[in-house]
């Protein structure tokens, strides 16, 4: 298999890589065990060929029902799980047409899609290796791949630096083309430009700064949603290499 920068190339996906080598404390992240991504709708046949080659047990889809229909994945022939987990209680368009910021939409995530969380982190924890994947990979994928990985016990300052990656991925002609499509659609907004583009690591510090203000860490925000200390251990096990 190709690999670039030590992660495995797949052709057609955005903002694809491995979790691996995150510091977290004495140890790392294991590789080629979480992945994460932008959609799977443009996979040329050779990336398709590569995610099996990976060895993919199951793909963790966050996008909505209109999302998948308008953008399916190109998986066919891919033996492996597909754990549907839509996020957000509105749909992707109202973020933009509401004007929200970035902060705003993370907090939203986890007050109102707490249960979604907890049922993707519960699919990392069930096979492996696993992608997670929204549309772009950055901020429905960024906060689930952040929790998981701090409630596993991954240094906060890696976790950051892991999902701030996200804004130098991100192909600057397609930022053009999305930020102008939505300029026309909403010509007074003010946080475009940060919801489909940008993936600041101070966004990422405050949101982990108050999970631990409200519930202690990202752990007890999982386990205040149902998740067991038995599954916390297990997400540590997998995730981390001693």
């Amino acid at each position: 298999m190709t690999l670039v920068n030590g992660a495995p190339l797949v052709a057609g996906a955005m903002n694809f890589r491995d979790t691996g080598g995150l510091a977290a404390g004495s140890g790392f992240t294991r590789r080629s065990i979480l992945f994460r991504s932008g959609n799977l709708a443009r996979l040329e046949p050779a990336g398709t060929r590569a995610l099996g080659e990976m060895g993919l047990r199951r793909i963790i889809d966050l996008r909505s029902d209109a999302e998948v229909t308008h953008e399916p994945s190109r998986i066919e022939g891919l033996s492996l799980t597909t754990q549907r987990v839509p996020l957000f209680l509105g749909s992707v368009a109202s973020m933009f047409a509401n004007d929200i910021s970035l902060d705003e939409m993370y907090q939203l995530l986890l007050d109102d899609s707490a249960l979604g969380v907890v049922a993707a982190v519960r699919g990392i924890i069930s096979d492996q290796p696993v992608l997670v994947h929204c549309t772009v990979g950055k901020d429905r994928t960024g906060v689930v791949v952040a929790l998981a990985l701090a409630a596993a016990g991954v240094d906060i300052e890696a976790v950051v630096s892991d999902y701030a990656r996200t804004e130098s991925l991100l192909p600057s002609q397609r930022n053009e083309y999305v930020v102008a499509q939505l300029r026309q659609r909403h010509p007074e907004a003010r946080y475009i430009e940060d919801l489909a583009t940008r993936s600041p690591a101070p966004v990422m510090s405050a949101l982990l700064s108050r999970l631990s203000e409200t519930h202690g860490s990202a752990g007890d925000y999982l386990r205040a949603h149902g998740i067991a200390d038995d599954e916390l251990l297990e997400l540590r096990r997998v995730l981390i290499e001693p």
